[in-house]
């Protein structure tokens, strides 16, 4: 299955969209593509994984790659993951420990705080 990757703003948020399977494979599109959302500017970013079907340790490192990369410029991660087959993996790693996973985008973005205008 191919990758697809998509991404729009809400707000001060970047959202990236990504469906099919993050793999050993496709894992270096999806971490070009979120170094590229922080080297343009991007300081508040969601990862919507809802259309992923598979997700391995390749992809779980770029997902850390990218946590840390923004935590060093002071912005936000959340990962937005509603699936028991993928939160299984989060929960079997302890990476639901690591990062911040939510059932929506606006979830996500709520409890960042950053260009809402209303508490969530």
């Amino acid at each position: 299955m191919e990758l697809s990757l998509s991404t729009y703003d809400s707000g001060d948020h970047k959202v990236l969209e990504v469906g099919g399977e993050v793999d050993v494979y496709t894992a270096p599109r999806l971490r070009e593509k979120l170094v590229e959302l922080v080297e343009q500017g991007a300081r508040h970013v969601v990862v919507d994984l809802g259309r992923v079907e598979f997700l391995d340790s390749t992809g779980l490192g770029v997902l850390v790659g990218a946590l840390k990369r923004l935590r060093a410029v002071n912005g936000s991660f959340g990962l937005v993951c509603a699936h028991e087959r993928l939160l299984k993996i989060f929960r079997i790693t302890a990476l639901d420990r690591v990062f911040q996973l939510y059932d929506t985008v606006d979830a996500a973005i709520a409890a960042s705080g950053a260009g809402t205008d209303s508490p969530a």
